[in-house]
């Protein structure tokens, strides 16, 4: 099984020179390296000083990067549904070119990155994969997606699928439009599995997230939100990357300002993020550009740690053979937490992140008895008896 690396972090506090670092030390280890970006800026070529093409192209001994070639990798991946959209819309007389504009759903680029990445993993071609993510609203978003769409799918598809037998003849005559067909229907149901088989290879045991930071307060601020939210969803975070950090020696007096900020932030970041290992780039005075420079960064970054080794972090949601429920959520305050109770769902609110857990059947059958929030871990204990209304 390939070993997979999530880098994300506010814009511009350097992911993508911390996954192109760190795909370049896999390579360098004589690891078969693929390095791929969801981010849409697409600066990832640019920091390996190469040209990317449609296919993973090797672009030093080991490493190979992809930059997905999102147009046909969506008519691979849900051409049917497309073709059907395309249609729909000029049976409501938009011209050609506004109906192929109307059809370009906002995030897929992200998402086809995704399905891509899946079959990366599945080839079994790749000893690690590393993943420039997208800055973190996005990236949340995106990793929100697979669980969310579950959701609604199973719940909606089947009633849909009812609903389309009855009426679509009634739809054709009145409407005089297209109803999908179950070869559509099923294209879409494709893509719904696809996203959950991503959501299973992201938060397995070979596969991390980990945040790049800037010692910066607004930056530690977002970096500790999104531990929490990371976690919430299901994602394991295994190190924090503190990129841009002013060496000490030889600071004038303007720059030791720097430097002393910087060091109170650092401590903060220690305190924060413990018991996660930290790792230092120090601030360059170049940018690193091309697999040579790039391998400096990650011997500084990582020094004498193994960055490939699987996580020994536990995952961010267990049921304990006694029945309890733990929900990690590191960093998060009592205030910012909600629990409610809705049929065989438990729904969990940690600041404006929500996550519905569909409780396993031996918890669907009883009652919520106690929610305790302590030391970064939400521990969720059931009584026997009926589930709450």
């Amino acid at each position: 099984m390939s070993r997979v690396l999530l880098f994300t972090g506010k814009g511009g506090v350097g992911k993508t020179t911390a996954a192109a670092a760190t795909a370049t030390l896999a390579a360098g280890s004589g690891h078969k390296t693929l390095v791929v970006s969801t981010d849409t800026a697409h600066s990832l070529a640019d920091a390996l000083g190469a040209t990317a093409g449609g296919e993973p192209t090797e672009i030093s001994p080991g490493l190979h990067l992809h930059q997905v070639d999102t147009q046909k990798a969506l008519e691979r991946q849900w051409g049917d549904l497309r073709d059907y959209a395309r249609g729909f819309f000029a049976e409501l007389g938009l011209d050609e070119v506004t109906a192929e504009e109307i059809t370009v759903l906002p995030g897929a680029d992200e998402v086809i990155a995704l399905l891509e990445l899946r079959e990366h993993a599945r080839s079994g071609r790749w000893d690690v994969i590393v993943i420039d993510c997208a800055p973190t609203a996005e990236t949340l978003r995106l990793l929100a997606l697979p669980e969310a769409l579950d959701w609604h799918v199973n719940r909606l598809l089947p009633v849909g699928r009812r609903l389309l037998r009855t009426l679509s003849p009634l739809i054709r005559r009145v409407a005089q439009v297209s109803v999908p067909e179950d070869h559509v229907v099923g294209a879409g149901e494709r893509l719904h599995r696809g996203l959950l088989e991503v959501r299973e290879l992201l938060t397995g045991p070979d596969a991390s997230v980990r945040l790049v930071l800037t010692p910066e307060a607004v930056v530690l601020a977002e970096a500790r939100r999104t531990l929490t939210s990371l976690s919430l969803y299901g994602y394991r975070v295994d190190a924090v990357i503190a990129n841009r950090v002013f060496p000490a020696e030889g600071a004038d007096p303007w720059r030791q300002r720097w430097v002393d900020a910087q060091a109170r932030h650092l401590a903060e970041v220690e305190q924060s993020f413990a018991p996660l290992p930290v790792h230092i780039v120090p601030y360059l005075d170049a940018e690193p550009v091309g697999p040579a420079a790039l391998a400096r960064v990650a011997e500084a970054m990582y020094g004498e740690a193994d960055p490939f080794a699987p996580p020994t972090v536990d995952p961010p949601l267990r049921i304990t053979p006694e029945g309890e429920l733990i929900l990690a959520l590191p960093l998060a305050e009592k205030s910012e937490v909600d629990l409610a109770r809705k049929g065989d769902e438990l729904i969990v609110n940690a600041g404006s992140h929500r996550r519905v857990l569909a409780l396993p059947a031996a918890l669907a059958r009883r009652s919520v008895q106690e929610a305790v929030l302590r030391d970064g871990l939400l521990r969720v204990r059931f009584q026997s008896g009926g589930p709450d209304d």
